[in-house]
């Protein structure tokens, strides 16, 4: 009697969610029959998931089931491929042969190839419908029988990964269903429906995965975009979930200014198009309502949705009215999250009829963009790019290792090169060819853009990578000759500091170099004294004159607990461990410049930090910075929330981090507290909105820059509005500053030039004092992006960077996020010196040498 119940039930979802007419292999089970419980009626944890795809690839010879990686909480990254027996038992052959259609040199017959598509889903973990309808979509295709079954899986080759951010899932898998009521509750007001602070959507760091395509910040990206060049697909999705009140998006995305400049407009004019006919018809089948072109858009490369578009393949974001929770009121009737599963089920199953019905079309276009994508980079008037700053090597390779990871073609420069003021060494710099298929993803990573269609963003306006590296770098003309040398891999980039030399004396560590830091804080966790340099000083290093610049860490022998061995033997260690390269003298007498005994080398204190995390606290900005700590220093940090800042006892930590976020909660008394604790000589981080806050809270003494727009008295029409505001909104663009690179703040730094992320309308006059202003924008700032005009002209020469002294401490004014999504380089080192640096700046000495 059991067995016939669950059978019924089993056939009653399947009628809900499937098309009419559809029988299927009785053999395969449904998800439902493997979790016991009908989809919809709980959050499946992802450890389900995959169970019950290793049991769909065990029992059916159409599914096969792989590990593409381990995300940060050790969750594993699946993918399902489902194909015909027969396509499955040549699989390695479709694959090489798929990826010919990227090489304009190979001939391919696309009448008998498979068409690829790849289905993603559930990347905003709190999402969550998505990967539910992943286990129905993946057994729809196993089980279903009938001769249009049967042709789907001979003319496609299906990947299904479940779930793009398995931490972020689980998290608010867990929070959805140990809230759930019997019955459950609807009311928008419950707890169900209202996740605590960081919430599911984000992944273990707090990070937006639909922003890290590009990127590559974060491991579950990297293991992603490794696989999708395994096979390059025709077609992939990315679903998602907005509003309860909402209905149903798919595209096309607002036309023109939302989409990408470097894809072909066939991608949007034809495609785009022809897929959305499927869609309409699905839901129009179930009565769903949708709409599309009005919203969203498809710039961005670093969206799940875009990438494959500037690949050659179609990329489709699907938005879904969210139950955020089993069942919620909207504006109309109930959103149960069965039904927002039936809906994503749906689009999915008709993405797959429209690839499998357009297989050639499809096919032909990949071929097509890649054969345009190397004629276009060969008639370029731009040949090549080079970039490489010969005194920061580690951050030079890492911008060189993510080209390599998107498969752009890269080579060692292979002679030394000069373009106007920038000086391109051998063995320190890279070139990039743009006569490549890979042209237009090397547009992505190079190009600046200030002219736009629209004014109006959904996200960044911007995402020049070379910018965001803070990497010297030029477009090369044909007038200018260069070498390439040896083609870069992600083997031949692991970098081999030089075997250290044993010192009677002191060891030095260049501070310019980007790993530095975690030298840094690798030697002062074992006991280490470290010094840091306030002025330049030249010495002898194996015969042979060198200049050390600002910051540069001095590692005395003598002056340590340790005895000459043992020190040498971490200095070692940190060597290896942050891959730098850590020199020898013999004397502390300079040849010029200070000594190394100077009262200007100061002793480095191991900081302990701590950041106000919760409510209020924009979670992608904590995380950033946390991240940034995590995996470039390996320093941990304390996060303590805002609710229990009244027990955190301050004094036991050197620094305080704010991020971005409203502290409006803390207090008075909680601005007083912070105060005090700054006054008795703490450092104080603050960024973005938490500038502000300080201020206005007279925890420092600084002044934003109010310069109030001219209402305008014309009448405009109503639904005009949102375009409006929207235009003057700052959504993320790139601006020139200049660095006053003696500060302490600003360490490491060569050139007073560096490119500043912003995405903030918080504006900051120069310090009081004129030694503190660390970073000022210049004159004219804007080197790629939107920005409305009013905007522009109160960045114009304002502040991005200063410091601001609070009795015997100091607080540190971020205007802008120097971590911003993890690969924000150029100015991560800001972020590295406020921790290491700000506490040798007392209240005298902020404008000179401590006497």
């Amino acid at each position: 009697m059991g067995l016939l119940v669950i059978s019924s039930c089993a056939l009653a979802q399947n009628d809900y969610f499937f098309p009419a007419g559809v029988s299927f292999d009785p053999a395969i089970p449904t998800p439902e029959q493997f979790l016991g419980y009908p989809i919809g009626d709980w959050h499946t944890r992802h450890d389900r998931i995959v169970s019950y795809f290793q049991e769909l690839a065990r029992l059916s010879p159409k599914a096969h089931f792989q590990i593409i990686g381990y995300t940060n909480e050790r969750r594993p990254q699946v993918v399902l491929t489902i194909t015909s027996v027969e396509n499955y038992a040549r699989i390695e052959d479709i694959r090489k042969e798929h990826l010919k259609l990227a090489d304009p040199t190979q001939s391919v017959n696309t009448s008998t190839m498979p068409v690829i598509i790849t289905h993603g889903y559930n990347v905003h973990g709190n999402e969550p419908s998505s990967s539910e309808a992943a286990m129905l979509t993946a057994y729809y295709l196993i089980a279903a029988q009938g001769a249009e079954a049967e042709r789907t899986l001979k003319d496609a080759v299906i990947h299904i990964d479940p779930n793009y951010n398995p931490d972020g899932r689980d998290r608010h898998s867990n929070w959805a269903n140990m809230h759930k009521g019997f019955p459950p509750v609807s009311d928008p007001m419950d707890r169900e429906h209202n996740e605590v602070w960081p919430g599911g959507r984000f992944n273990h760091y707090w990070f937006d995965l639909n922003r890290d395509w590009l990127p590559l910040a974060h491991v579950e990206s990297r293991n992603r975009v490794a696989f999708f060049h395994q096979w390059l697909p025709n077609v992939c999705t990315d679903y998602h979930e907005m509003g309860t009140n909402a209905t149903n998006f798919f595209e096309p995305t607002k036309p023109y200014g939302s989409e990408n400049p470097v894809v072909p407009r066939a991608n949007y004019d034809v495609l785009n198009p022809l897929f959305a006919k499927y869609f309409a018809h699905a839901l129009d089948e179930i009565g769903s309502l949708y709409f599309s072109k009005e919203a969203f858009d498809n710039s961005y490369p670093g969206y799940g949705s875009t990438y494959p578009d500037i690949h050659g393949g179609l990329g489709l974001v699907f938005e879904q009215a969210s139950s955020r929770g089993h069942v919620q009121k909207s504006s109309t009737k109930e959103v149960t999250f069965a039904f927002t599963i039936r809906n994503h089920v749906r689009t999915s199953l008709a993405t797959v009829k429209a690839g499998v019905e357009n297989r050639e079309l499809l096919l032909k276009h990949q071929q097509e963009y890649f054969k345009s994508a190397l004629d276009e980079g060969k008639k370029s008037a731009v040949k090549a790019y080079v970039f490489g700053d010969s005194k920061d090597q580690s951050r030079t390779r890492a911008f060189a290792d993510l080209l390599v990871k998107h498969k752009i073609e890269t080579h060692q420069l292979g002679a030394d090169l000069t373009v106007g003021s920038n000086k391109y060494e051998k063995g320190k710099a890279f070139v990039v060819t743009t006569d490549q298929t890979q042209y237009r993803m090397v547009r992505s990573m190079f190009e600046k853009v200030t002219a736009f269609h629209d004014s109006v963003f959904y996200d960044a306006s911007t995402w020049t990578m070379a910018l965001a590296y803070g990497l010297p770098h030029d477009a090369l003309n044909a007038t200018v000759k260069f070498s390439k040398g040896e083609r870069v891999t992600v083997e031949n980039l692991v970098a081999t500091p030089a075997a250290v030399t044993k010192s009677s004396y002191a060891y030095l560590i260049e501070w310019n170099e980007y790993n530095a830091a975690r030298a840094l804080y690798y030697l002062l966790t074992k006991g280490v004294f470290v010094k840091t340099t306030f002025k330049p000083f030249t010495a002898t290093i194996n015969g042979m004159k060198k200049n050390f610049g600002y910051g540069t860490l001095v590692i005395p022998v003598a002056d340590q607990h340790l005895n000459a061995d043992e020190l040498f033997a971490i200095v070692k260690e940190a060597s290896t461990t942050a891959t730098v390269e850590v020199l020898s003298v013999t004397t502390g007498y300079s040849l010029e410049g200070v000594d190394l005994g100077s009262n200007n080398i100061r002793t480095v204190p191991q900081p302990k930090v701590v950041m106000l995390i919760g409510d209020g606290v924009a979670a992608t900005d904590a995380g950033a910075l946390w991240y940034l700590l995590d995996s470039k220093l390996s320093m941990p940090i304390t996060k303590v929330n805002t609710t229990q800042f009244n027990q955190l006892r301050l004094h036991e930590y050197t620094t305080l981090i704010l991020p971005s976020g409203n502290y409006n909660a803390l207090g008075e008394s909680g601005a007083t507290k912070i105060k005090t604790w700054a006054q008795q000589g703490g450092t104080l981080i603050l960024l973005k909105n938490a500038v502000s806050w300080a201020i206005n809270n007279k925890i420092v003494d600084e002044q934003l820059r109010k310069e109030e727009e001219t209402k305008s008295t014309k009448r405009m029409d109503y639904v005009t509005a949102g375009d409006y505001q929207g235009s003057r909104a700052i959504g993320g663009s790139i601006y020139k500053a200049n660095v006053d690179i003696t500060h302490p703040l600003a360490f490491g730094y060569t050139t007073r030039e560096l490119p500043v992320w912003r995405n903030t309308s918080i504006f900051l006059e120069p310090a009081k004092s004129p030694f503190n202003t660390v970073i000022k924008y210049t004159a004219s700032p804007l080197l790629s992006g939107y920005i409305h005009a009013t905007n522009l002209e109160k960045i114009k020469n304002s502040t991005s960077l200063q410091i601001s002294p609070v009795g015997q401490g100091r607080a540190i004014l971020f205007v802008d996020d120097p971590a911003f999504r993890g690969y924000w380089y150029g100015t991560n080192k800001l972020f590295f010196n406020a921790i290491f640096f700000g506490g040798l700046m007392t209240s005298g000495g902020f404008g000179g040498a401590e006497e």
